[in-house]
């Protein structure tokens, strides 16, 4: 089931990557950060570091302004955030339990299975194509060769001038 805009998460490039922060990939499925990131810990061999990492200091600097974090000391996050590429965020929605992430798992295959429906249908219309693309190669052969053999009719023939009928003043 897709969410609406509001529920979206904010998908941020860190390290040259796609990526979801914790919290917001949380809250899309019905989570707690802490839930969530327990979940991670507990399953570390399905998380590989191109599924999720954890930000460093100058990464999270540079999202600051992006993200909502408070100054330690003030009762917000203490540790640096997790950023979840997609295949992160599929496999979190695989260990997650609630309600929400199960709905998200099965929207994920399913838009999975549309996109190899989709994609062999083009591979159809692609065979089609390759064919249409023969029968013009052929066809154009065919009408250079009936061009070339009606080029000598086209043109006079060779020989001598002809003598003009008629009165002619000289």
């Amino acid at each position: 089931m897709p969410t609406s805009a509001s529920n979206l998460p904010t998908i941020h490039t860190v390290r040259g990557t796609k990526a979801v922060l914790d919290a917001d990939l949380a809250k899309l499925y019905g989570v707690t950060t802490k839930r969530l990131l327990e979940q991670v810990r507990r399953n570390t061999d399905r998380f590989p570091h191109d599924f999720c990492f954890q930000l460093e200091k100058e990464e999270m600097a540079a999202l600051r302004s992006q993200i909502a974090t408070s100054k330690s000391g003030r009762g917000g996050r203490r540790y640096a955030p997790w950023a979840f590429t997609e295949h992160g965020a599929l496999m979190a929605a695989n260990v997650l339990n609630s309600p929400r992430a199960v709905q998200m798992s099965i929207f994920i295959v399913r838009a999975f299975l549309r996109m190899r429906a989709e994609l062999a249908s083009g591979a159809d219309i692609l065979k089609r194509l390759a064919g249409i693309d023969r029968k013009l190669l052929v066809h154009d052969l065919v009408l250079r060769d009936i061009y070339r053999k009606l080029q000598p009719l086209l043109s006079p023939p060779p020989g001598r001038p002809r003598r003009e009928i008629g009165f002619h003043v000289k």
